[in-house]
């Protein structure tokens, strides 16, 4: 049930249209994808000036729709009516009707964001025989990098381990973001090039020695030195590296090098997979674990835990994030 984005564009590309394409889920991105390319390439410039509809979800309702939905083109093969925002549509499975008995010369496209369907309902289940039904579900931290590695691979160049993790560091989980920073790279390099942690640091505006992915490496060699100079400029510019977001890196790792530690088997291909992580970087975590055992780790959690609610807020009042950090950071390595 339901196709995947590559299958949807592929068909696309060749020319092979659906009657209705119910795009939904959390992922914008994915959603964003194929709509933006059915509204770029189905109709020529000419073509789209009669027979192409931008239309918000709240500013319409289903019988206006199937109205629009039903015109036939004009000097084209197809009118393309796009939806956007169209989960904010009442009533939307009032469709069922149009859906069952389309207008195949129609491309009507919903852009169905944030929301969950329910595909035993008989309206997703006419989508999806009907037309193209796609649920764009989220990449979560621990897919992101393999995700990036393939977006990069599939455009004929390569990403090393380090660069890939100072993306997903960096960046977050907002796939736009990464995407957008990660086609800046490609257009700075010759084709079919390696990406490397050097470019990265140049083009992304992060700092060579003063980022949460130093950070972590000094702290997990328990290089005390470095580790301070980190959090000193990390203090001297919050705005850049916020408190929350510090702690919910090092709590990540940390709970990373707790799973280490509960292992049987440590070798290296089964540590990666336990804590999705990329091959490359076991020998740091096996470091770290040398360094902190699990003792030391439960109280480091602990530690996290009180500095979040702190920069959040809760019985502090008036100690700055930068201090906060400083504090933290002596609890940890000391």
């Amino acid at each position: 049930m339901g196709m995947s984005m590559d299958q949807i564009l592929n068909e696309l590309k060749n020319r092979i249209y659906h009657p209705v394409y119910f795009l939904a889920g959390d992922e914008s991105y994915f959603i964003d994808t194929i709509s933006d390319f059915i509204e770029k390439n189905v109709l020529s410039d000419t073509e789209k000036e009669f027979n192409q509809s931008v239309i918000y979800g709240r500013d319409t309702d289903v019988p206006t729709l199937v109205s629009v939905a039903k015109r036939f083109p004009m000097m084209a093969n197809y009118q393309v009516v796009i939806v956007k925002e169209a989960q904010d549509i009442q009533k939307i499975e009032d469709l069922l009707p149009y859906v069952e008995n389309p207008l195949n010369s129609t491309l009507l496209v919903l852009n169905y964001k944030y929301k969950k369907i329910d595909k035993r309902k008989s309206f997703f289940k006419t989508v999806d025989k009907k037309g193209v039904l796609f649920e764009s579900k989220k990449v979560y931290d621990n897919q992101l990098g393999a995700w990036i590695s393939k977006y990069v691979n599939d455009r004929s160049y390569t990403i090393t381990p380090k660069a890939t993790a100072m993306l997903t560091e960096f960046l977050g989980t907002d796939l736009s973001k990464v995407v957008n920073e990660v086609n800046k790279l490609m257009i700075n390099l010759p084709e079919k090039a390696e990406i490397n942690d050097l470019q990265v640091e140049r083009n992304i505006g992060i700092s060579k020695d003063y980022n949460i992915f130093e950070l972590q490496n000094a702290i997990g060699s328990r290089d005390v030195q470095k580790a301070n100079r980190i959090v000193n400029y990390f203090a001297s510019n919050p705005k850049e590296n916020p408190l929350i977001k510090t702690v919910a890196i090092l709590y990540g790792y940390f709970s990373k090098l707790l799973i280490y530690h509960q292992l049987k088997d440590k070798s290296r291909n089964n540590v990666a997979a336990a804590l999705s992580i990329g091959p490359f970087f076991v020998k740091d975590y096996q470091v770290a674990a040398r360094n902190y055992n699990s003792k030391k780790l439960a109280a480091i959690i602990g530690y996290l835990r009180e500095y979040d609610l702190k920069a959040k807020g809760v019985n502090n009042i008036s100690t700055t994030d930068g201090e906060l950090l400083k504090e933290m950071m002596y609890k940890i390595l000391h």
